[in-house]
């Protein structure tokens, strides 16, 4: 499994916003933090603010900052929120896969649940 850059720009978005929580900050500052597009990280800033994880402040002052403590949030979830955790083209039931009594699937959703179950047990307080 890989985690998309878009999840990845995402925790570093978390990251960046728990270490500066005395203050606003902007995305063009988190973008030319991580040498990132602006534009994509407004798009991860959309998804976190209707997630609850990020308040976004309008004005001339405006920017960005946690909604929640970083003990609130769990990674586990974050990972759900952002990624497509489809990983087979067979995930779901369909008659056309030309492999009869195929295990695969089932041995992939096992993994991707113990995979999940770790990050269910770490917030973001785990990792600053």
């Amino acid at each position: 499994m890989k985690i998309t850059q878009f999840t990845d720009y995402s925790f570093r978005l978390l990251l960046f916003l728990s270490h500066t929580r005395d203050r606003v900050v902007t995305v063009r500052e988190v973008a030319a933090y991580y040498d990132i597009s602006a534009e994509h990280l407004k798009k991860i800033v959309r998804s976190l603010s209707e997630a609850g994880h990020i308040q976004t402040v309008r004005g001339k002052h405006g920017g960005l900052r946690l909604r929640r403590e970083p003990h609130e949030i769990n990674l586990g979830r974050l990972l759900r929120e952002q990624e497509n955790l489809t990983l087979l083209p067979c995930h779901e039931p369909c008659d056309t896969c030309p492999v009869e009594n195929c295990k695969l699937r089932g041995l992939v959703d096992e993994a991707l649940t113990s995979f999940l179950r770790h990050f269910d047990d770490k917030t973001l307080a785990d990792v600053i």
